[in-house]
C-alpha cells in the first residue's frame, strides 16, 4: 500500500502508520454495523498535497463553521518526524465522493475527487503531533478553509458542535454510553483481504465507549469497542480524524485516531477534543482569525 490514508495501527512490536495511496486502493469506510452517512452533512473527506501538488494522504473530519475543519493531527502533518505540515488540501462532502472514480486508470470521479473540486486550503495547524506517543498523541489538526464551504457547497448549513470540556467525564461506559462514528475509511480489513461495499462514501456506525481514564487512554483518548459481532461498529484505514459523536447529537467528543487491531476490529482510541487543553490551543489558533467564536462550546 502507498500512501497514508487513515488512522494509526498500534502493534505490539512496533507503531506502524495504516496507509493507502490513490492508486488500485480499496476504501470506503466503516467497519461492522454501517449504514450510508446521510445524517452528518458536515464530514467531510480531505485529501492533502505536497507542494507540487501532489497527492499525499487522506483523511476524514468535521466541519465545526463555515471555514473550520475539525481531523487529526496525523492528517495535517506531511512529516510525523519534524511536524511538517501538508501544504495543502481539498475537502468534498458528497456522500458518496467517490462515486465513479477508477483506480486503476486514476480517472476522477464525478466529484473531482481526487484533483479537482470540493473546498480548497492552505492553513493547516497541528497541536503539536509529532507521531503516535501514547497516550498523549497530540493527534488533533485544525484546516482553515479558503473560503465559506457554502460558495461549493451551498446546501450545507449544520456542523458538528464542539463539546463543552470534560464532557466525557460524565457520560459512563459500557453499551448505555453510545456513540456514533463516521467516516470515508476502508470497509473492513482481515488478514491480507480488504472488503469493499462502496468507494470513498460517507458511512456510518455506532458504538460505546469502554473507558478514557486507564491503559492508553489515560484521560487523552476515549476507548471504544469495535466490534461487529455485538451490534456494533468501529473505524478503519481513512477514517482518521472522523468525529465520535454523542449517540443522537451533533456533539463531538474526539477525533478518530488509532486501534491496536491492523484487521479495524476489537479496541480502539479516538483523541478527545472535549479538554481544556485541546481546545485552548483551538482557541489559540482561532480566535487571532475571528473564527473561535463559532466554534467556542461555552459561549
Amino acid at each position: 500500500m502507498l500512501g497514508r490514508v487513515a488512522r494509526w495501527v498500534l502493534a505490539p512490536i512496533a507503531l506502524a502508520l495504516a496507509t493507502t495511496g490513490l492508486v488500485a486502493t480499496p476504501s470506503s469506510a466503516i467497519t461492522g454495523n454501517y449504514v450510508p452517512d446521510n445524517e452528518h452533512e458536515y464530514v467531510g473527506l480531505i485529501a492533502f498535497y505536497d507542494a507540487s501538488g501532489e497527492f499525499l494522504h487522506r483523511c476524514s473530519g468535521t466541519l465545526l463553521s463555515p471555514t473550520v475543519f475539525l481531523t487529526a493531527g496525523h492528517c495535517v502533518t506531511a512529516d510525523d518526524a519534524t511536524g511538517t505540515l501538508a501544504p495543502s488540501a481539498r475537502i468534498w462532502f458528497e456522500q458518496d465522493a467517490g462515486a465513479d472514480y477508477d483506480p486503476v486508470t486514476g480517472e476522477p470521479a464525478s466529484s473531482g475527487y481526487p484533483v479537482t473540486g470540493g473546498v480548497t486550503a492552505t492553513q493547516m495547524y497541528s497541536f503539536d503531533y509529532r507521531g503516535l506517543t501514547v497516550p498523549d498523541t497530540h493527534d488533533v489538526g485544525l484546516v482553515v478553509l479558503n473560503e465559506p464551504v457554502q460558495s461549493v457547497y451551498p446546501n450545507i448549513n449544520t456542523y458538528a458542535d464542539l463539546a463543552v470540556p470534560n464532557t466525557l467525564d460524565g457520560y459512563g461506559s459500557g453499551p448505555s454510553a453510545r456513540v456514533t462514528l463516521s467516516g470515508y475509511g476502508l470497509t473492513y480489513d482481515r488478514g491480507h483481504d480488504q472488503f469493499i461495499t462502496s468507494y470513498r462514501s460517507r458511512l456510518m456506525a455506532n458504538t460505546w465507549i469502554i473507558g478514557t481514564g486507564t491503559g492508553l487512554a489515560k484521560g487523552f483518548s476515549v476507548q471504544l469497542a469495535s466490534n461487529p459481532g455485538r451490534d456494533g461498529g468501529g473505524t478503519c484505514f481513512g477514517d482518521s480524524g472522523g468525529p465520535t459523536l454523542l449517540y443522537g447529537t451533533d456533539v463531538q467528543v474526539a477525533v478518530t485516531s488509532f486501534g491496536l487491531n491492523p484487521t479495524c476490529t476489537g479496541t480502539e482510541f479516538n483523541f478527545r477534543v472535549d479538554t481544556n487543553q485541546v481546545q485552548a490551543w483551538m482557541e489559540s489558533v482561532l480566535q487571532p482569525q475571528g473564527l473561535w467564536a463559532a466554534v467556542d462550546p461555552t459561549a
